[in-house]
């Protein structure tokens, strides 16, 4: 089971939790990218190298 991760959504200005998400990997650096509740767009999450490669 995936950990619960807390994402902050930019558009509608709110926090929110959710363990389903995605792990991508971008120049090196690692993102959690779950759906935003309040739309149709993504939230994304900067992730510690150490904690991208566990949650991959």
């Amino acid at each position: 089971m995936k950990d619960t991760l807390s994402f902050y959504d930019v558009k509608s200005k709110s926090k929110f939790e959710s363990n389903e998400y995605d792990i991508r990997e971008r120049n090196n650096r690692y993102f959690a990218v779950a759906k935003s509740p309040n739309g149709p767009h993504e939230a994304w999450r900067v992730l510690s190298k150490a904690d991208g490669e566990r949650l991959k």
